[in-house]
C-alpha cells in the first residue's frame, strides 16, 4: 500500500525519471537507501512499469498529431484488428472505447501524405474496418503522459 512518501516519491520521478535517490532523499527526507528500498518496491509492484523518456515530436519531423475513430463491423474482426494494429508505428496510443466508436487511435505522422497513406494503404485493409473519423490536431495545451 502507497504512502505519502511513495506519492511524493512518483512526483519527483514523473518530473524527472533520471533523478537519483540522493535527489529524491532530499525532497521527502528519507535516507538514500530507504528512497531506493521504495523506489525498487514500486517497481515490484508494477506502479512504476517503465522509464521513459519525451521527444520534441516536431524536431524529429512528425508534424501532425490526428486522432482517428473507428468502428469494427463484426466482433469476430476484434482480435484480429487488435493483433494487426500494434506493428503500426504510427499509432502511439490506441483505445477501445464505450459509445459511437469501437476504437479511438492517436496517430503521429510527418504530414498529410503520410496520413493519407496510413488511412488508405494500411488501416482500410485490415479486416473489419468499418468506418473511421479522422480529426487533425491544431495544437495541444495539455499533454501528460502519466498521472
Amino acid at each position: 500500500m502507497m504512502d505519502l512518501i511513495d506519492a511524493k516519491i512518483l512526483e519527483a520521478l514523473k518530473k524527472n525519471g533520471r533523478s537519483t535517490a540522493s535527489e529524491i532523499s532530499k525532497k521527502v527526507s528519507l535516507s538514500i537507501p530507504a528512497v531506493s528500498e521504495r523506489i525498487r518496491k514500486l517497481e515490484d509492484a508494477k506502479i512504476i512499469e517503465q522509464y521513459t523518456v519525451k521527444i520534441n515530436r516536431e524536431k524529429m519531423g512528425y508534424k501532425l498529431l490526428a486522432i482517428i475513430f473507428l468502428n469494427i463491423d463484426h466482433a469476430a474482426n476484434i482480435k484480429s484488428f487488435r493483433e494487426a494494429i500494434i506493428p503500426f508505428t504510427e499509432v502511439i496510443e490506441c483505445h477501445h472505447m464505450a459509445g459511437e466508436y469501437d476504437y479511438m487511435l492517436k496517430v503521429l505522422v510527418e504530414d498529410t501524405a503520410e496520413l493519407e497513406i496510413l488511412l488508405n494503404d494500411k488501416l482500410k485493409s485490415i479486416q473489419g474496418v468499418r468506418t473511421s473519423n479522422t480529426l487533425i490536431v491544431l495544437s495541444t495545451l495539455k499533454e501528460n503522459s502519466n498521472r
